[in-house]
């Protein structure tokens, strides 16, 4: 496991060891470190989200940073919306001269490390400057999304957020793969889930040939027959048929951002 500076520098690396290591390498969301207690006593360092506990949890804490941005003060505003849809809070704003001004925020370190700071260049033309440094932890709602193939969670497409932002995640995601995964022999169905509860889903349709194109005209029962025939076919080879998820997938999940969103 490793991390990069940006999408364009994980590409690169992500290129040279396919080609000159022969590896396969699967590129995932950035994760901080979650320190959860449980109700029974013990405190778990979760790294990743495959070893979120399943539950009994008593309460999760998360590293929070406070952040400083600088940019003109004609970008208050859209300053002010990116931070407090990040779940910011706001420390205090100073004013350096008539045109910079200066914002203080405590943010949550998951919220910033993936997609803030393009965000942040995007809405101030360029013109806004980040610093954060470490700030302790606080107590949040948080829960872990899985993203489900054919009832199967895919690891790398898992991800742990604020549960007020679970269902916002899970739509994009489901709607993001599902023009993304290939079509199958079958059908395959894409879900979100929070623990066994299912927020989002969609489906990706199967591909179908058409077995009545030799039946011109004749009786309708032959016709049922072998749509039925048909029908028993994809529904024993999706009983068995596996969904192969290309490595553009990954990349393209990862690249997910508010203004794709919107």
């Amino acid at each position: 496991r490793c991390g990069f500076l940006g999408l364009l520098h994980m590409e690169i690396v992500r290129e040279r060891l396919e080609r000159e290591f022969d590896l396969t390498l699967i590129s995932t969301a950035p994760n901080v470190v979650y320190q959860v207690t449980m109700e029974d006593g013990p405190v778990l360092t979760v790294t990743n989200p495959s070893d979120w506990p399943g539950s009994k949890i008593a309460d999760v804490r998360e590293p929070i940073v406070k952040a400083m941005v600088i940019a003109p003060s004609e970008y208050i505003g859209a300053i002010m919306e990116l931070c407090q849809s990040r779940r910011g809070s706001l420390l205090g704003m100073d004013y350096l001269s008539e045109s910079r001004v200066e914002l203080r925020y405590t943010l949550p370190l998951g919220e910033i490390i993936f997609d803030f700071f393009d965000s942040l260049k995007s809405r101030t033309r360029g013109y806004a400057s980040l610093d954060y440094e470490p700030a302790g932890e606080a107590v949040a709602d948080l829960v872990k999304v899985d993203i489900l193939l054919q009832g199967e969670p895919v690891d790398a497409f898992s991800s742990i957020v604020h549960k007020d932002k679970a269902y916002a995640y899970g739509t994009a995601m489901t709607a993001k793969l599902r023009k993304l995964i290939p079509r199958q022999q079958f059908e395959v169905p894409i879900q979100a889930a929070i623990g066994s509860r299912v927020i989002a889903r969609e489906n990706i349709r199967a591909i179908r040939k058409d077995v009545l194109a030799k039946c011109y005209g004749g009786d309708i029962t032959r016709k049922r027959k072998l749509l039925e025939k048909q029908k028993e076919g994809k529904r024993r080879m999706k009983t068995i048929g596996r969904v192969e998820v290309p490595q553009e997938a990954f990349i393209a999940a990862l690249s997910t951002s508010d203004t794709d969103a919107r």
